[in-house]
Parts: C-alpha cells; structure tokens; sequence
C-alpha cells in the first residue's frame, strides 16, 4: 500500500506544471559555468559564480545583485571555483588560461595572491578536500593529457601523480571527486573519463582499484555519497548511472535512469544526501530522491543548456536554496525540498 501511495504522489508531482524559481541574477554577460554558495554568515549570504567571459561575479543573496567581479583569467572561461572550508574570505578558481588561482577577499580586497600554472587544456573541474586544520587536498588534470596530480594546500606541494596503466585507454579525465572514509584516513578518488569509466584510486598508494565502465561517452559529472558508499554520474547520453563503492574496493553498477533527452553536464547531491540534481543539455534541472532515485520534479526556466547547479551551505534546513548556471547567462535560485 506504502508504494501505491508513493506511486500516485510521484505521478502527481511530475504532472505538476514547473515551479517558478525564487529569484533569477541577471548580470554574468556570458555562459555560466560553475556555482558555489557561501552562506556561513547569515546577514551577507553570497553565491561566487565563474563565466566563460573570465570573469567571476560575487552575487549578494539579500540584493540578489553583483556585489563584486574579479577578473584574474586573462578573459579566458573560468569553469571552477570553490570557497576553502573555514576560509570564508579565501577562493580558489580554475580557469581556460590553464591556471589555478587563489584569491583574498577579505576586507574589500579582490587580488590573487597565489595561483598553480597546470599546463592542462581540459575542462574537467578540480576536487578540493579539507584533511586537517587549514591544509586541503587539491585534485587538478595535470600536464599529460591522462595525468591526475594531488596537490597539498597552503605549501603547492605535489603529493600524488595518478596515471592509468599503459594501455588502459581512459581518455582524459572529465571529472574528479576526493573523499576520504573518515578524518585522517587515506583518502581516494574517483574520476569520470572520457571513455565513459568511473575509476577508483587509492591516493596513498597511487594505485587504481576498481574501473567501471557505465558510460558509453564521456562521463561530464558525478558525485559520492561517502556514508551510503554510492555515487551517481551522468554524461553526454542519455543515461544516469549509481554505482556502489563496496567493501572489496570494487565500484558496481546499481541503477540506470533513462533521460528522454541527451547530456548531463553536472550531477550535484544536497549536503544532506536526500535530493540529487542533474544539469541538463535540455535547458533543465532534474531532481532525484537520492535514496532510491526516484524523480521528484524537472525545472523548466532555462532557454539554453544548464551547465552547472550548486546547493546551498545554509545552516537552517528551511533556509536551503538550489542554483542553476545556464548558458543563457542567467542565474536561477530555487527553494524546494527543504523539508525532504
């Protein structure tokens, strides 16, 4: 009876007209690329957005306008950027010109203060992962076109070089995620390739411990769950895969959701681990219950391809907001699912 009742609730949900958004940010003048939230202050609430103009705009949630632009790319797309945990005034962002860069904001300030030349041509995003106190683990494609490379925060050193086997024929990673099973231990990483395979490494070790080959084109965007030991990823087909990482270090096929349209451009879980969110080619936000995926709602504002969608880090539940980045230079801020 309990599925029959949830049978017609998702039915109802998805004959449902879509949601407007909250608010859209109108102002980024180009294709939106990559989202981050930064929310630890309730009374100066911020969303750091990155542009393929090279520009990164700091929007004010309260304003719902720019409260700040950087400009540290020499104009070329900026297709990442992260807050540093306990860091609220410390940015990173990677960008087209093939450098990382660290920015302070503190105090007004808007100047990069230290930046990672990559010699990398891709587009796959970094995976920052807080460690210990002030020191942070930063995954970036590196040099060689196959090659992944482990750096440690503050000090740049390179602690981990990650190349496939000779013969393996991963292509170019696409996308990466850190993770580690509890602090202090080993961290690992997992990484979508061009050919279509999540790979599993052990970082300490150097060493890939499980291949997977779900996709049949280049994987564009996944995400972990590290306390149900599942992940989810998504690619240029019509496909979203869950996988399971098991005891055995093996990474397993677990679900397969069929999309009527072609292309992920990113796959985003809600801090809590309860809402998934694609980034479609479509121009739209699909929205997953995580637990058994099961789809909740498809946002249709966008008039071009969603590039990117971020959650918010807000410390109260009813206070969580989704965003989206569109190639149609907008912003849309969404509050859904709060009570999930």
């Amino acid at each position: 009876m309990d599925d029959l009742r949830g049978f017609w609730y998702i039915t109802a949900i998805m004959t449902l007209p879509s949601p407007d958004p909250e608010y859209v940010l109108r102002g980024a003048n180009d294709a939106v690329n990559t989202l981050c939230f930064s929310c630890s202050d309730p009374e100066h609430p911020l969303l750091f957005s990155g542009s393929s103009n090279g520009l990164i705009h700091l929007w004010n949630l309260k304003t719902h306008r720019v409260d700040r632009t950087l400009e540290g790319h020499s104009k070329k797309s900026v297709h990442w950027v992260k807050t540093l945990p306990n860091r609220r005034n410390a940015l990173l962002s990677q960008g087209r010109d093939q450098k990382i860069c660290l920015w302070e904001l503190a105090e007004g300030r808007d100047t990069v203060v230290d930046s990672i030349s990559t010699e990398n041509v891709g587009f796959c995003k970094c995976s920052l992962l807080e460690v210990a106190e002030k020191r942070w683990l930063l995954a970036t494609p590196w040099k060689g076109l196959e090659e992944v490379r482990v750096l440690e925060l503050p000090s740049k050193t390179s602690v981990y070089t990650l190349k496939p086997e000779a013969g393996a024929k991963l292509g170019m990673p696409m996308c990466l995620k850190m993770w580690q099973p509890s602090l202090g231990s080993s961290p690992f990483l997992l990484a979508g390739y061009e050919d279509g395979s999540v790979v599993l490494w052990n970082l300490s070790m150097g060493k890939m411990l499980s291949r997977l080959a779900c996709h049949q084109e280049p994987i564009m965007g996944l995400d972990f769950d590290s306390e149900k030991a599942k992940g989810a990823s998504g690619s240029s087909e019509k496909m979203l895969c869950v996988w399971r990482h098991s005891e055995q270090q093996n990474l397993e096929l677990q679900q397969v959701y069929h999309l009527t349209n072609p292309g992920i451009a990113e796959v985003t879980l809600r801090q809590d681990q309860k809402i998934l969110a694609t980034a479609g080619w479509d121009h739209r936000i699909r929205l997953f219950g995580w637990k058994k995926l099961k789809p909740l709602a498809i946002l249709d504002y966008h008039t071009a391809a969603v590039h990117c969608v971020a959650f918010s880090d807000h410390s109260q539940p009813s206070e969580r907001l989704m965003a989206a980045g569109s190639k149609d230079h907008r912003i849309s801020v969404w509050s859904i699912y709060n009570q999930t």
